[in-house]
């Protein structure tokens, strides 16, 4: 049996990247997926993608940064499948690049109102759906960043780091009411977002953070997602994961 058979997964900001990693390791294990991103072509085309491989899979399109967003996002899925049982929050952005006392309060609002209140809005109405499916998992997306700092991210740092936070505190609140819930750090991946904004001077100066000597990929964080979000993980909660080729040993 798939190690997702018969599971209801949300993965938010699934249209590109890790999250449509995600989404994808979810569907062939199993799980029947709702795929949701703000960016609608990217999201119908991780839909398709999950098709083409046998998988079942619906578009939600959600602004992860508002509360009542999250809570139609919710209130669809139960209306579809009638149930929701994992849900990753995968949805997030870089934002400025600035120091602290140059930083734009705009650009600060905007990220922290997708990497932490968007995580914090999605708990917020996942986990009593979880709770009436009667159990499931959480994973959210956090950083190598929400464990160490880097300059000119102050929102970004600042926002992983709280995502870290709020993954412990709900973990311990629902440790008994079968629900896990655990963080996934990841280093710096192939994704378009990174592969788009850099040159290959810079390109090259970030691979060299990594001990390893590269970059990971959406399929090597999924992997670990995949794991956790399955009932090989069934003792693991609170906890945070980091896949970053050696970043944070050093």
């Amino acid at each position: 049996m798939s190690l997702l058979t018969n599971k209801i997964g949300l993965v938010t900001g699934a249209g590109s990247g890790i999250g449509k990693a995600v989404a994808l390791k979810y569907a062939a294990e199993g799980a029947k997926v709702i795929v949701s991103d703000i960016a609608e072509k990217g999201g119908q085309a991780t839909v398709e993608a999950i098709k083409d491989q046998g998988g079942e899979a619906i578009f939600i399109k959600a602004d992860t940064s508002t509360a009542a967003n999250n809570e139609l996002l919710v209130k669809q899925i139960i209306e579809q499948y009638g149930a929701l049982h994992i849900s990753c929050n995968n949805a997030g952005i870089g934002g400025p690049l600035a120091e602290v006392g140059d930083y734009p309060v705009d650009g600060w609002d905007k990220v922290i109102a997708i990497n932490l209140s968007g995580v914090f809005y999605g708990m917020r109405y996942q986990i009593p759906a979880i709770l009436q499916s009667g159990g499931g998992v959480v994973i959210n997306m956090a950083s190598i960043l929400g464990q160490v700092g880097t300059k000119n991210s102050a929102a970004y740092v600042a926002a992983k780091h709280g995502v870290v936070g709020l993954t412990k505190t709900a973990a311990i609140e629902y440790a008994q009411q079968n629900i896990r819930v655990n963080a996934v750090g990841p280093g710096y991946i192939e994704t378009p977002l990174v592969k788009d904004a850099l040159d290959d001077a810079s390109y090259q100066a970030l691979t060299g953070l990594h001990p390893i000597g590269r970059l990971g990929t959406p399929d090597e964080v999924a992997e670990l997602v995949l794991w956790l979000s399955s009932d090989k993980a069934s003792f693991v909660t609170g906890s945070y994961y980091n896949v970053d080729g050696g970043y944070l040993a050093q």
